[in-house]
């Protein structure tokens, strides 16, 4: 079976809920939500599409291009991200190590995109991340694409609680 295309990247099958032999499982009903511990409080996993717009509408000079199946972000003609609502995916630019190590640590969230200009692009599961390390992610492929003085310009600084 070829593998499915979402967006301009190829994707694997198991994470397109719509291919034949899909393994995702959803949460049975009424079991209990992921919770994790980040800066010290607990919060409910996952970020939903209108969080993703609110984090993108904090950043800088971004441009969003809808196409067919997908968003591309941008910030200053240099693409950083992508989204796939359908699938609840996130495509984002981060440095080699950083790809490596997310993949490594969380296989069920994180897959390897691909890899290019010296940057390694990670496909984030929305529905397996928190808000707040989700947020960073963001921040951390806006900073890669910007040009040095906006990202000086503009520090991360956390949303704070959700």
């Amino acid at each position: 079976m070829p593998p499915s295309r979402i967006g301009p990247f190829p994707r694997s099958p198991q994470w397109n809920p719509g291919a034949k032999g899909a393994r995702r499982c959803p949460r049975p009903t009424g079991a209990p939500a992921i919770v994790s511990v980040v800066h010290g409080r607990m919060s409910a996993m996952g970020v939903s599409a209108n969080a993703l717009q609110a984090m993108i509408d904090g950043l800088a000079d971004v441009r969003s291009e809808s196409v067919r199946d997908y968003t591309a972000f941008s910030v200053h003609g240099t693409r950083f991200g992508y989204h796939w609502p359908r699938t609840a995916t996130v495509g984002l630019k981060q440095t080699l190590s950083e790809q490596a190590a997310l993949v490594a640590e969380r296989p069920e969230v994180f897959e390897v995109q691909f890899t290019a200009g010296g940057f390694g692009w990670v496909v984030v599961h929305l529905e397996g991340i928190d808000a707040d390390e989700f947020e960073e992610l963001l921040y951390e492929a806006w900073r890669l694409s910007a040009p040095g003085e906006l990202a000086e310009a503009h520090p991360f600084t956390p949303a704070g609680p959700r």
